[in-house]
């Protein structure tokens, strides 16, 4: 087996929620990847609520897909 050394800030340890100095690189891999997922979901919701999407309805978005989907199919 392989072994690899990375140095990152406290501030980075604490921001990964870190609480052991070694660890897998598919434990490493999952923390990051648990970490992007919050941060895409935290901006998608900041998004839907500038633009007003967080107050439609399903049927409201199921139907601004469906006329995206066929303005792109005609163009």
């Amino acid at each position: 087996m392989k072994s690899v050394n990375i140095q990152i800030s406290d501030f980075e340890y604490d921001q990964l929620g870190l609480d052991k100095d070694s660890l897998s690189f598919s434990e490493l891999l999952e923390i990051i990847e648990r970490k992007i997922t919050k941060q895409t979901l935290e901006k998608s919701i900041k998004l839907t609520n500038k633009y007003g999407f967080s107050n439609m309805s399903m049927d409201e978005i199921n139907e601004e897909v469906k006329e995206y989907r066929n303005a792109k199919d005609h163009s």
